[in-house]
């Protein structure tokens, strides 16, 4: 296996940038007029252009356009992952951003402007949209998710799976970051049946369900638009998607760490999921245990590692922004593991591994 870890060194912006003068020009016929926009864990940067005739776009820097933001596994394309997943996406009905112009060999892209508003700041301002607004985004998920069923021959999608490598490696993330490099390492006694449950947690996700994944379908990668039909929901960094489970891209969504839901809330779009999706008709008490179940076993895994990649990016990437978000993410870890511990004895050793190491983060 060659698992591919995204590099951080980068290109100088400023060696680019008389590259995205010559693009815009030969695109627009107009000067290069930018303003920076604000970005977020990743190496890629945003800049909003001013162009004739009042009109906007946004210019993306991608120093490294055809590696990936997350951990996985090795890709021979040459072609970068950003348009060929968002090609795929536009060709099955889901709302992707307008490729505008691209000078990808020096790490650029034009692309619509969708303006400021993600799903976390439209809510900040809307808070009353809320329940409209996510059901719209897991109804978007289902029917995307049927739609992409098959996937076209060498598809770069098809290429990258949650596997157990792979899903057993984000754990360790969660050791190596959330524990180790915080000083709160596990006990001696616990190291054994830390790495047993570990294994079996990423052989036990690796053999759900699998479909299209989005692998970070949260509040801050979904556009809202506005428009006199509704607003739009509009989907961004979708560039690391892959093969895994079903429910993966849901717990990103309802189980956000920029977000809190109590447990009503979650439960209800799940049943909108399940109801767009087909499932089964009627939605079946089995077939809604079952979802419930895979959410909160993906839940445990995939929140673990977003709290030890939080740690990292302020380590590794000097943005300890996303600090405050750690102890909430844990939180969610530990009542996902609360309630699969009465079933699941595995589930209720990792819970008790994790009071005893994070008696401050898990009461």
């Amino acid at each position: 296996m060659t698992v591919v870890s995204p590099s951080l060194s980068q290109p100088s912006l400023e060696a680019c940038e008389d590259k995205l003068a010559e693009l815009v020009h030969r695109s627009f016929g107009a000067e290069l007029s930018l303003t920076a926009m604000p970005g977020g864990a990743s190496t890629r940067r945003y800049f909003r252009l001013t162009l004739p005739e009042g009109k906007t776009a946004v210019a993306m820097f991608v120093p490294e356009g055809g590696r990936p933001e997350e951990v996985q596994k090795a890709h021979d394309g040459t072609r970068w992952p950003f348009l060929e997943v968002r090609d795929l996406l536009a060709e099955h009905g889901v709302d992707v951003p307008n490729i505008l112009a691209e000078d990808t060999a020096h790490g650029w892209l034009l692309i619509e402007d969708l303006g400021d508003e993600t799903l976390a700041n439209w809510l900040l301002k809307n808070p009353d949209d809320r329940e409209a607004l996510y059901r719209k985004a897991v109804s978007d998920l289902a029917r995307a998710q049927n739609e992409l069923a098959t996937l076209p021959p060498g598809s770069v999608v098809a290429s990258r799976t949650f596997d157990f490598d792979l899903l057993r490696w984000e754990i360790e993330h969660f050791r190596e970051w959330g524990l180790d490099a915080r000083d709160k390492p596990l006990a001696p006694d616990d190291v054994a049946k830390w790495n047993g449950i570990a294994d079996r947690l990423a052989r036990r996700v690796a053999e759900l369900p699998r479909g299209f994944v989005h692998r970070d379908y949260q509040s801050r990668n979904i556009m809202v638009v506005p428009g006199t039909d509704g607003s739009r929901l509009v989907w961004i960094d979708f560039q690391d998607a892959l093969l895994g489970p079903r429910v993966y891209d849901l717990v990103a969504l309802l189980n956000d760490s920029y977000q809190q839901f109590d447990r009503a809330f979650v439960e209800a779009r799940l049943d909108d999921y399940a109801n767009a999706a087909a499932l089964s008709r009627g939605f079946s008490k089995e077939s809604r245990l079952r979802l419930l179940s895979e959410f909160d076993l993906v839940t445990v895994q995939r929140k673990l590692k977003d709290a030890g990649r939080f740690v990292f990016i302020d380590r590794q990437k000097g943005n300890p922004s996303f600090l405050k978000f750690v102890t909430p993410t844990i939180e969610k870890v530990a009542g996902a593991l609360e309630r699969l511990a009465p079933h699941d004895a595995d589930m209720a050793e990792l819970l008790a591994i994790l009071k005893r190491t994070l008696p401050d983060e898990i009461g």
